[in-house]
């Protein structure tokens, strides 16, 4: 493929007139052949990089197809921004992307090798025809501009953390195991020096399967900061319809013993800002999206605890419901708290705040000026984020997390 590749440190951080029209006529093709575009970039990838698939990338979202829309997508909407300077800067995809390549241990240097299977990707599927050489090097500008800025944030991200780039895993010995009656398991790991995070954040976690393989995935922190200890809650995937087993949360829940040790990242994440609130809070969650909406309370607890503090859970069952006995706790010792729950299952009893069905905002009041913090499926947080805009509430007070890789959704 015939295309000029400015390194990143040359690329500016907007796209020359000539190669914002060429993009904006072919943002429609390239949108129509998305999909094969990118089976056949991570089939090259994967090809040429095995180790990619076995080490960093989740193979469960391999198998179904959801890292490859999640990728595609992102770059199709920061392109889309790039050529429509009305639009808002997706700033807070950029953020979250960055976020979770840190805590993944990503690099500068793989950038290019993405690059390249991706633009052999795009000829192969569109074909040389097509793909200009001003054509590839329009895209070839969106591509940098959007590593270029990830490149800088995780590099910024690093540093915060005091650590190099990519060396973010850190070998820590299980201290504790709890097995929630939900059926999700609490993990304790201990460090040697002071865990700082801030609430809501997560770690990356390493498990080597039986077949040599280590799988990494990302798992929100409970407790508070400050100490030797970090704690995350894990939710065992079990397989359904199409979708796999998850690998790593299954073996964590057959395998993981007290005295074990696991590759456990510094913590990573944007969900919270962290300090005490400037005012009232909503905390939405659905399923395990509970743990860093338990990860504030905890916080708050702990340093705020006169806030004004609303939370809103949708769970499939009382008794699938993660923590539910310490999320009771918290709202109990935070005097200006509130709980309703959404049992999709239906509700036994007439116990006052349960509701069955799925969480619906019809005769919920919400505070007046509140931050908005949600955590769930695409499914959820796509939804009350519809709701939230029929009441009115403005989008610069709602802040997500997804338990899944789309992160495009939410822009």
């Amino acid at each position: 493929m015939t295309t000029l590749t400015p390194e990143p440190s040359a690329v500016r951080d907007e796209l020359e007139p000539h190669h914002a029209e060429i993009v904006s006529a072919t943002l429609p093709l390239i949108g129509a052949k998305i999909d094969e575009i990118t089976s056949e970039f991570y089939r090259r990838l994967f090809d040429n990089h095995p180790e990619l698939l076995r080490n960093l990338f989740n193979r469960g979202n391999q198998a179904q197809g959801a890292q490859q829309r999640a990728l595609a997508a992102s770059i199709a909407t920061f392109a889309t921004h790039l050529v429509n300077p009305d639009l808002p800067h997706p700033s807070a995809l950029l953020s979250r992307i960055g976020h979770k390549h840190a805590s993944l241990g990503v690099t500068a240097e793989q950038y290019p090798i993405v690059h390249d299977n991706l633009f052999a990707a795009i000829v192969e599927v569109l074909g040389a025809d097509t793909v200009t050489p001003e054509v590839a090097a329009a895209w070839d500008r969106v591509y940098w501009i959007m590593a270029d800025t990830l490149i800088a944030l995780e590099r910024g991200l690093y540093a915060d953390a005091g650590v190099e780039p990519g060396d973010v895993y850190r070998r820590l010995r299980v201290v504790s195991r709890v097995d929630d009656p939900s059926g999700a398991v609490l993990v304790t790991v201990r460090s040697a020096e002071p865990a700082n995070f801030v609430a809501g954040q997560y770690v990356s976690v390493g498990v080597t399967l039986p077949d040599g393989a280590r799988q990494l995935r990302q798992y929100s922190l409970v407790g508070v900061a400050g100490g030797t200890d970090l704690t995350f809650a894990v939710k065992p995937v079990d397989a359904v319809a199409d979708q796999p087993a998850g690998e790593v949360s299954s073996w964590i829940r057959a395998n993981l013993c007290v005295g074990d040790l696991l590759d456990v990242t510094v913590p990573f994440g944007d969900l919270y800002a962290g300090g005490r609130p400037d005012g009232p809070l909503v905390l939405m969650s659905a399923g395990i999206g509970v743990t860093p909406m338990v990860g504030i309370l905890e916080f708050l607890a702990a340093e705020a605890p006169d806030t004004h503090v609303r939370v809103l859970h949708a769970d499939r069952s009382d008794t699938a419901h993660a923590l539910r006995e310490r999320q009771h706790e918290l709202i109990d010792a935070l005097p200006n708290a509130s709980l309703d729950l959404w049992y999709e299952d239906g509700v036994t009893g007439g116990a006052p705040g349960v509701h069955a069905g799925r969480l619906n905002l019809d005769g919920i009041e919400l505070p007046v000026g509140a931050r908005f913090y949600l955590c769930g499926g695409a499914g959820f947080v796509e939804a009350v984020r519809t709701q939230l805009g029929e009441r009115s509430v403005p989008v610069d007070r709602v802040h997500c997390e997804l338990f899944a890789p789309n992160d495009w959704l939410l822009d």
